[in-house]
């Protein structure tokens, strides 16, 4: 047996309980790990809250970092006490968690379980929506929200180090020094950031708007758009975006929208070491500053959820079995 939270319904972060639940094994091609850190995002939150639907009683999380203890039949790639971490595995707000092989990411000398927890899910999404989903070139001038957030702290540094000009929004001072600390070249509050953004651009605008923030800023973000600029969507922390006309696209300037996900940028194993191996060896490097700003026992998940969700975290929120 082992701990893990349990959600017997959807709901509030009130759902989320410590019990006890069979260890699992690993099947083929399967590795188990000992969990040392999970990381929490707010896809857990959508699927905790039946945003997206779920088996119940559900053990939400699907990054981790930790040590192997057992591989399946078929491994070919690890062995026991190999270092890993995922942002594919299943049931990881527990003790021990499953990581299918071709999703489990090494974990370099010098990168410590914290720290290797923080990165899988927010340092790939940030590299795959720099990289591929719009390629931020010299001299391209980015709007990011949320940036003291933890996909937007690594996110300002990665842009940066591209030579692009990166405009972000947060909603407080602290978060705003976060932000600047990371090397954003302009810190606005989200009233009125769309004025703000065409005056430091001479009217131009945004060549690309990367928003996780969803509802609350989407029109906003299309209005801060250059000509043929693309909205990136990449998340929806004050919720969905409602259907609107595509011909506001037209109107706004020839302008492009994308709904990405990570899974159609991890198509497979050597996509995965690509952007996993980048972004580990920045942060092992220490050219890559992650903060972890908030830290939670497994059995205090509930308000791990409830702070994120209510916007009072900074950088990455891990939880520690």
């Amino acid at each position: 047996m082992m701990h893990a939270i349990l959600a017997r319904r959807a709901g509030g972060p009130e759902v989320l309980e410590l019990g006890e639940t069979a260890r699992p094994v690993p099947g083929p091609g399967q590795l188990l790990i000992r969990v040392a850190a999970v990381g929490v995002n707010f896809i857990d939150t959508y699927k905790r809250s039946g945003v997206y639907k779920v088996s119940y009683p559900f053990t939400p999380g699907s990054e981790a970092s930790g040590t192997i203890e057992e591989v399946g039949e078929g491994v070919t790639g690890f062995t026991p006490g190999d270092r890993v971490a995922t942002a594919e595995g299943i049931n990881c707000y527990a003790g021990y968690a499953l990581i299918d092989e071709d999703k489990a990411l090494p974990v370099p000398d010098g990168l410590d379980d914290f720290t290797a927890a923080a990165l899988p899910l927010q340092g790939v999404t940030a590299h795959y929506l720099i990289n591929s989903t719009f390629k931020v070139e010299p001299g391209h001038t980015v709007l990011l929200h949320a940036g003291a957030g933890g996909v937007g702290l690594l996110m300002i540094q990665m842009l940066k180090a591209k030579g692009a000009h990166v405009i972000t929004t947060v909603s407080t001072d602290e978060k705003e020094q976060l932000a600047r600390e990371a090397g954003a070249d302009h810190v606005l509050r989200y009233d009125g950031f769309a004025e703000r953004v065409r005056d430091l651009t001479n009217g131009t605008g945004a060549d690309v708007v990367y928003d996780g923030v969803g509802k609350d800023t989407f029109d906003s973000s299309l209005a801060s758009l250059r000509v043929r600029g693309m909205l990136v969507l990449f998340g929806g922390a004050s919720g969905p975006v409602p259907p609107f006309d595509p011909q506001r696209l037209n109107a706004g300037g020839s302008l492009y929208l994308t709904r990405p996900t990570m899974g159609h940028y991890l198509r497979d194993a050597r996509e995965r070491r690509w952007r996993s191996d980048d972004v580990f060896a920045a942060a092992a490097a220490g050219s890559l500053k992650v903060r972890i700003g908030a830290r939670y026992s497994l059995a205090e998940a509930a308000q791990a959820h409830n702070d994120l969700e209510q916007r009072r975290t900074t950088g990455k929120v891990i939880l520690i079995p």
